[in-house]
């Protein structure tokens, strides 16, 4: 049987990408917080640069989720 399209799943399922892209956010700026003076700077720029995708992706996910409420 083949699966129908329900855009309460999709919100749903955005919004858990939302949360969880978020969480992974505030952890690892938390960790930067935490061990700034103990890690290379190479480090710290491959984190931050993740930040910003994370950032990017929540955008995303926010416009998803806009687009299919209002559908």
């Amino acid at each position: 049987m083949a699966k129908t399209d329900n855009p309460a799943d999709y919100e749903a399922h955005l919004q858990q990408h939302i949360d969880h892209t978020v969480a992974n956010l505030h952890e690892a700026e938390d960790y930067l917080d935490e061990h700034s003076g103990k890690i290379t700077a190479g480090k710290k720029q491959v984190i931050e640069a993740k930040n910003d995708r994370r950032e990017e992706s929540i955008k995303g996910f926010m416009a998803g989720k806009k687009d299919e409420a209002q559908q």
